[in-house]
């Protein structure tokens, strides 16, 4: 399939929708404000009027995180991810064992298996950074009994630890993928450029 710069937009307005309907989905019902256990009525409001400390586990499921988060939007991609990567990688180690590739065909190849490493690096991290998350949510839900013992911090360190996965791939992309780095330096002088002339138009 050709990858167009029509395609490739439209298929990231399609991943952008998922995201909302996914992130929605709590919102839309799937929540536990119903049954929620420290809420408290202490600004004389009517006493159908409840309000919950604002905590990510109050109102929020573990059953969404797990079942619907994790079980269908991150271990199911991943698992796909990882098999698309192993065969990417056979057949890439295969022609460049049987196949006498010389000149621009032997460099085209050797940079597509590149960008496919770099990407696998990304997906790597992105499984190291968010899995703990979610291995904590299902023992949480599955083991009562732990979700009772548990330390606050464990939770806090595991929720850092999936958002560094954001500061950590631009760097990896930065480092691992030239047409980034030049894209990158692109959108910099553009927008220098940008800030400087109402400067150089005023002398």
């Amino acid at each position: 399939i050709l990858v167009t710069g029509k395609r490739a937009r439209g298929l990231i307005a399609v991943l952008w929708l998922l995201s909302f309907i996914i992130g929605l989905t709590p919102l839309m019902g799937w929540n536990k404000m119903g049954a929620v256990q420290n809420c408290t009525n202490e600004t004389r409001r009517p006493s159908g009027d409840r309000r919950v400390t604002c905590l990510f586990e109050n109102v929020v499921p573990m059953s969404y995180m797990v079942y619907f988060n994790f079980f269908g939007c991150v271990l199911l991609p991943l698992f796909i991810m990882l098999c698309i990567y192993i065969k990417i990688f056979a057949v890439a180690c295969k022609q460049l064992r049987q196949i006498e590739l010389v000149g621009n065909c032997r460099m085209t190849l050797q940079k597509e298996v590149s960008a496919a490493k770099s990407l696998a690096i990304i997906v790597g991290l992105f499984a190291l950074c968010w899995l703990p998350l979610h291995i904590l949510n299902c023992l949480i839900l599955f083991y009562p009994t732990f979700a009772k013992s548990k330390r606050e911090w464990m939770m806090y360190l595991t929720i850092i630890l999936s958002h560094t996965n954001s500061v950590v791939n631009p760097i990896i992309y930065a480092y691992r993928i030239q047409d980034f780095r030049y894209t990158f330096r692109k959108i910099l002088s553009r927008y220098s450029a940008t800030y400087d002339r109402p400067f150089r138009l005023s002398h």
